[in-house]
């Protein structure tokens, strides 16, 4: 009768191949992540079905997302800028602040796709983090928008011409106290545009904040 051999691999590289010693002989490659083992004549194959989880954009190092927005030509532009490109060149501004900053004001024209969401579900996980906001005096405890990609799909195709904005917006310029500049809202949602497909992101310096700051048109939106 076969014998069956308990197998551990947490997330093993592709190059790798394990040959375990068992009653009979069994090879284990872990690249495909399944196990055939032979022991007489009867064959058992195991399947490894363990994933890791992919991890948030905001836990991503940020030194690996800015390579990745240099290397894809996101660029950065200041609001009169965004502006004329807004106006002459098609360009869409996505507004990725909460809605209620959006209907509060927001350049006209913009479109609003939320990067963080007030955390919606109930599982002991949920409950976990709210109770931790809440330590912090924070009763509205946000989390990573996880349909934000087919949000922005469900709006604009990946050929379309657009400028990220959120509040204050960060920046990928090296300063002598930030020589990796510093991460926002905004650049994290351009890193995920650009890591799934989007061709034209530009990003805009100074934010929401330094389009008031210059005097330029707003919209609001009434609340129902």
């Amino acid at each position: 009768m076969a014998s069956l051999t308990s197998i551990a691999t947490p997330y093993p590289s592709s190059s790798q191949a394990l040959r375990l010693k068992s009653s009979g002989n069994t090879l284990f490659s872990a690249g495909v992540r399944s196990a055939a083992m032979v022991s007489g004549q009867k064959t058992l194959k195991i399947q490894c079905t363990s994933t890791k989880p992919a991890k948030p954009a905001a836990e991503v190092d940020w030194r690996q997302k800015r390579e990745l927005l240099l290397e894809k030509r996101v660029r950065s532009v200041d609001v009169k800028e965004a502006q004329r490109l807004q106006k002459e060149n098609n360009f869409v501004i996505l507004d990725v602040r909460p809605e209620a900053e959006y209907k509060a004001g927001h350049p006209p024209g913009a479109i609003n796709v939320e990067m963080y969401r007030l955390i919606r579900e109930w599982t002991a996980w949920d409950i976990a983090r709210r109770l931790g906001f809440a330590f912090f005096g924070i009763f509205s405890g946000t989390e990573e928008n996880p349909e934000f990609i087919q949000s922005v799909e469900a709006k604009l195709d990946k050929e379309a011409k657009i400028i990220v904005a959120c509040s204050s917006a960060g920046t990928m310029k090296p300063t002598q106290n930030l020589p990796e500049g510093q991460q926002s809202r905004s650049l994290i949602a351009a890193y995920l545009l650009v890591l799934n497909g989007y061709k034209n992101v530009f990003h805009l310096e100074g934010g929401i904040y330094a389009w008031g700051k210059e005097g330029l048109p707003v919209e609001t939106i009434e609340e129902d």
